[in-house]
């Protein structure tokens, strides 16, 4: 008793002192860690705090976003499209007679099994995934199975198809969605989508349908299955997709250009191809380069990218065929790690991050793709100029100076969305989500940095590097999430309709 007593009165005169030398001392202190427990991950059982942080960025937003000067007109998107089964992940591995067991990530699914393992790696993670599956017969009995699971629901699939539908709820967009589009997809789309006759299919069988559906097994926060314990809300994709896998419908996108004079492209669906093999996807890369191409220089094309695991096929991406003719590109952190890690890129020796992603390791990797295979340099040849990168707690553009305008905006456009998405509202209620971004990070994971913060009524905070500039908003994330799907898909589409490409500079 008599040493809790010391202890006490030691801390007492300690605090007497650090009063008497700088009153303001204690206050300073509380507002420190005021700010600090929003970057705590609460537990699944915590109470919630009052939403006062959150209340400040969701007002700032509402200043912070504005139309740009220059608006796109005529948006096409493409190429890869499809029906989408949405089921719980764990009901659906219990229909499948599948027992909880020990996680391990798999490039290409081959069995139910295989399938339970990735399921279980990605979910304890709490980490979205994207996996191919081999084999037809296999993955039409689990599409069936999801399929006529209680509760399954259907939704536009395809992230073209997805980034379609997000830019069409802006009346003043008029979009083009060219992929492999079936009668009951098509009915599904937004009447204000424009699809060209050659991407129509004639019918819809059940066996066709089937095969290219796509399934997303979801989780909840919290939820369990055997010993694993999901940190956050995701999910899990598995498919079979030969149509979206060729990207069978990219020359007929490209042709349909000519005609809808569009002002903006959206490119997606390059991940299908990987698990078709090498021998496809070697061939079919340089032919969609070549088409690629084709689109007019002044157009800009904006490259969607997705979950993969061959890293020859990321490396062809980066280095020599698609990354250097497209404009912008959109993606999340695993998918931004697997770049550092193909390419030789900063940190490619992480595994995996660890928690919410280190914003200084983040920058130095948006960094490297802009400078080694971007337009950082005046001299360079290449036309990637932005980058669009989003994880749950926080998301950044990086955009090389005097391409693109109105950032501030874009990047807390795409935020906003994120939040009242997730929780399944058009505008951010304030009570269903919390922040957990951090609020003091580093520009950069090693020397010389710069020590930068986020200021709740202000919440984009600015840095540069060279001649790339940095904008980090943070997300208000929804604390019971009702889905996830797309949502990646609505934060690019959304950054891209408040992003102005600035007039290029006379030569």
């Amino acid at each position: 008793m008599w040493r809790k007593a010391v202890l006490v009165a030691l801390l007492a005169l300690v605090t007497g002192y650090l009063y008497h030398t700088d009153p303001e001392l204690p206050a300073r202190m509380l507002n420190y860690i005021s700010e600090s427990l929003p970057q705590m991950e609460p537990s699944c059982s915590s109470e919630p705090r009052p939403p006062a942080l959150e209340e400040a960025i969701a007002r700032a937003w509402q200043t912070l976003i504005t139309a740009p000067a220059r608006r796109w007109a005529r948006v096409a998107v493409g190429v890869n499209a499809c029906v989408d089964v949405v089921v719980s992940g764990v009901g659906l591995l219990q229909a499948l007679a599948l027992e909880p067991g020990a996680g391990r990530d798999h490039e290409v699914l081959h069995s139910k099994e295989d399938l339970k393992e990735a399921f279980v790696h990605y979910m304890g993670k709490g980490a979205a995934a994207e996996r191919f599956f081999s084999d037809e017969e296999v993955f039409q009995r689990i599409a069936r199975a999801a399929a006529e699971y209680p509760g399954a629901q259907l939704y536009v699939g395809g992230n073209a198809a997805l980034i379609g539908q997000k830019l069409a709820s802006n009346p003043e967009l008029v979009v083009l969605l060219c992929g492999p589009v079936g009668p009951k997809l098509h009915d599904m789309l937004d009447e204000q989508i424009v699809v060209p006759p050659e991407s129509l299919q004639e019918t819809d069988e059940p066996e066709t349908c089937i095969s290219r559906h796509h399934v997303l097994a979801l989780w909840k926060r919290c939820e369990q299955w055997g010993s694993s314990r999901a940190p956050q809300a995701n999910r899990f994709i598995l498919s079979h997709d030969v149509s979206n896998g060729e990207m069978s419908t990219l020359e007929t996108f490209v042709a349909s250009l000519e005609e809808f004079q569009p002002d903006l492209v959206v490119l997606s669906g390059l991940h299908m191809m990987e698990g078709m093999g090498r021998d496809l996807w070697e061939e079919r890369l340089k032919e969609a380069v070549v088409a690629i191409s084709d689109v007019r220089n002044e157009v800009p094309i904006h490259l969607e990218l997705a979950s993969m695991t061959d890293r020859d096929y990321m490396n062809r991406i980066l280095q020599e065929q698609v990354m250097p003719i497209v404009n912008s590109i959109g993606l999340n952190e695993q998918e931004l790690l697997f770049l550092a890690q193909s390419g030789g890129g900063p940190h490619g020796d992480l595994t995996s991050w660890d928690g919410i992603p280190d914003v200084g390791r983040v920058s130095d990797i948006l960094l490297w793709i802009l400078e080694r295979h971007g337009r950082a340099d005046p001299e360079s040849e290449a036309d990637l100029t932005r980058i669009h990168f989003h994880t749950l707690a926080y998301h950044i553009l990086a955009t090389v100076d005097g391409h693109w305008g109105n950032q501030v905006a874009a990047v807390a456009a795409g935020a906003r969305v994120a939040s009242s998405q997730a929780c399944g509202l058009q505008a951010v209620d304030i009570t269903k989500v919390v922040l957990k971004a951090p609020l003091n990070f580093h520009s950069s994971f090693s020397e010389p940095r710069e020590s930068l913060a986020v200021d709740p009524t202000r919440p984009v905070t600015v840095w540069r590097r060279g001649n790339v500039s940095f904008h980090l908003t943070p997300v208000l994330v929804c604390k019971q999430p009702l889905r996830t799907v797309g949502l990646g898909d609505a934060i690019s589409a959304e950054g891209l309709v408040f992003s102005e490409l600035t007039p290029r500079p006379e030569l």
